[in-house]
């Protein structure tokens, strides 16, 4: 019988529980959305008042130079870079995953010549196919196909005819992780480039771009890396890569000499070549401060919390008799998923509104997931018992059946 108790003692023998003391979370929260929105590092506070009042307050224009702010693009792609294994030189942080996922495409469709077939999975996050979408409307279907398969038919699907193949690793509705490794290998054996989007994997499980030989990679800086709304996302390049590649929005950061103000663009010979226009410096600062809180902890160590706490949950819901109402729908097997728990039940929805107004705060994916995030920094396992006994709360009173917690927002 797992008691509160129990997990107020798992707590206090959790070697990552000094960390939690590096965010502020509000009294009275418990926060397990950081798969979408990281809470606030105490230390951001601090650098964007710096940011706002002492850098562009007081020393102006100067600080571009004073202050480096013409360098954090590269800064921040450094900080991120041992987080999902790539050597220095590969990683820079700009724009939004979108924008740089149109980049990637665009480079290595030119880099495939006779080739014309992506590849990606029907589940994959929406913006990722829309971004292939948008680019065919612009190429045309005789230079670019989108070609979306099932997950079980991706072996088959990746030949000869494909240009590229564009997958997230980790899905954002169910948590399913897929084999970077393995799929890079199927992709390069028949000459195939792969663009990989960690969105739901950076800063929440270990990942080895260079050891998997991955070609290109993007990811977004608000969820796991704590970077705040809105925060600037990243792009990787191989180096290998870096020489032949052309991105199509040769904006002028992307440019060898930017204020040469050269009127023919020459891109930037390594990774800056991946920028376009002038860096987000408030967002930027943010994210650049939040990924210190990364500097004394190993991937390996989030990732052994991370699958102690969703196993933890799972025994929990069992012991309540949860999970006869609410359908797994994330793999079984730990090593098959990311760093959350999905669900699935008709009031899917309604069940997330009723766990915020008892101050826990989870998510909610159409159409029907309830969806549960579990960040190592600052989750503890007393979080997931109360998630789990107010769950059952809610579960076996119907709670979720009022009128308040069908009402649906704007942003679910």
């Amino acid at each position: 019988m797992l008691t509160r108790n129990d997990a107020l003692q798992r707590d206090d023998n959790d070697p990552l529980k000094h960390k939690r003391n590096d965010f502020s979370l509000p009294d009275n929260t418990i926060y397990l959305d950081g798969n979408s929105l990281g809470p606030l590092p105490k230390r951001v506070e601090q650098r964007c008042l710096d940011v706002v009042t002492k850098q562009w307050g007081q020393d102006l224009i100067t600080s571009w130079n004073v202050h480096d702010w013409i360098g954090l693009p590269l800064k921040v792609g450094e900080k991120i870079a041992p987080l999902i294994g790539a050597a220095p030189g590969q990683v820079i942080c700009c724009d939004s995953i979108s924008v740089n996922l149109f980049k990637l495409l665009s480079a290595a469709l030119k880099m495939a010549p006779g080739r014309t077939k992506i590849v990606s999975e029907t589940s994959n996050f929406p913006t990722d196919l829309y971004m292939v979408q948008g680019l065919t409307e612009q190429l045309g279907e005789q230079h670019c196909q989108l070609h979306q398969v099932e997950r079980h038919q991706l072996a088959d699907a990746i030949d000869t005819d494909t240009a590229v193949v564009m997958l997230t690793q980790v899905d954002f509705r169910s948590g399913h992780m897929l084999d970077m490794q393995k799929i890079t290998q199927a992709a390069h054996e028949v000459g195939a480039l792969v663009i990989w989007d960690l969105a739901h994997s950076a800063g929440a499980v270990p990942v080895d771009l260079d050891g998997c030989n991955a070609d290109f990679a993007v990811g977004c800086g608000y969820k796991y890396l704590n970077g705040g709304p809105g925060a600037p996302a990243f792009v990787y390049v191989a180096t290998r890569h870096q020489a032949s590649l052309r991105q199509p929005l040769s904006g002028w950061m992307g440019h060898a000499s930017p204020f040469a103000f050269d009127t023919a663009y020459e891109a930037a010979p390594g990774i800056e070549k991946m920028l376009c226009g002038t860096p987000s410096i408030l967002s930027m600062s943010a994210l650049d401060e939040a990924l210190d809180v990364f500097r004394d902890v190993t991937m390996q160590q989030l990732r052994a919390k991370s699958v102690a706490l969703t196993e933890y949950c799972l025994a929990l819901m069992q012991q309540q008799g949860l999970l006869q109402h609410l359908k797994l729908v994330s793999p079984e097997q730990s090593s098959d998923r990311g760093s959350q728990l999905a669900f699935a039940h008709a009031h899917g929805y309604a069940i997330c509104q009723a766990l915020i107004a008892r101050g826990i705060i989870a998510d909610f994916r159409a159409p029907d997931i309830l969806r549960i995030g579990f960040a190592p920094l600052y989750n503890r396992y007393v979080d997931v018992f109360d998630l789990v006994d107010a769950l059952a709360a809610i579960i076996n009173s119907e709670t979720y059946l009022d009128d308040g917690f069908q009402r649906r927002h704007k942003v679910t």
